[in-house]
């Protein structure tokens, strides 16, 4: 703990200084993030980090295996996040991302032992989706085989429940927000997006196009029946 309290000092006489003139602008003019993830709060994963953001540029939220419980489920902080995130602060951009090694995924692939956590058992049953996904369609899978599909299945899941929320519900339908689905594979260092048009997961590359679960596109429905 010595060790982290002595980097505040080192923000405080270097980091700070160096990047006074942004400091400046964000105290004075607010924030302006582009993005919003949602993360798990392992501490192996650092979103600032993955996306070299600056301050003021990410709105972030972490949680134990990156879920959003569905809108009619409960209030809570990731819920009351996001609708700010949309309506306040406009963002146009919302990133579910999960992770190689999660132990979360790992207990909703074998919730054994989770008696004794019973708040972590009621809160990974936002993921039941995704172990039965993976129960019904890769009985086969077993061990890490079977985390890293339950983990990949929970990004899915929890972009459903995310379209639940009528703040991001509405901004999709205007055409105006996007969803990411992201996996973060520690070891190779790699970040996997989903591609909503094949539902795989694909590497993120320079070359390629940016792959998206689902792009920010205008619903045009209720036009075409006005003009029959």
């Amino acid at each position: 703990m010595n060790e982290l309290i002595g980097r505040v000092f080192s923000f405080e006489k270097t980091i700070f200084p160096d990047s006074g003139e942004l400091f400046a602008k964000l105290s004075t003019q607010g924030q302006s993030p582009k993005a919003l993830m949602i993360s798990c709060a392992d501490s192996r994963i650092v979103p600032e980090q993955i996306l070299q953001a600056q301050p003021g540029e990410l709105f972030v939220c972490r949680n134990a295996g990156n879920i959003v419980p569905p809108f009619a489920t409960m209030n809570g902080g990731v819920s009351s996040t996001v609708e700010y995130a949309v309506m306040a602060l406009g963002v146009r951009d919302i990133i579910v991302c999960g992770h190689s090694g999660c132990g979360a995924m790992a207990a909703v692939a074998d919730p054994t032992g989770l008696e004794a956590m019973p708040n972590v058992a009621a809160w990974l049953r936002h993921s039941t989706a995704a172990q039965k996904v993976v129960d019904d369609g890769y009985p086969e899978l077993e061990g890490t085989d079977r985390i890293r599909a339950v983990t990949f299945e929970n990004v899915v899941a929890q972009l459903n429940h995310l379209r639940t929320h009528p703040s991001v519900a509405s901004g999709i339908a205007r055409g105006e927000i996007s969803l990411h689905g992201w996996y973060v594979d520690i070891h190779a260092g790699q970040v996997l997006g989903l591609d909503g048009e094949t539902g795989q997961f694909v590497p993120l590359r320079e070359d390629t196009p940016l792959p998206v679960a689902l792009p920010a596109q205008r619903r045009v429905w209720a036009q075409a029946e006005a003009a029959e």
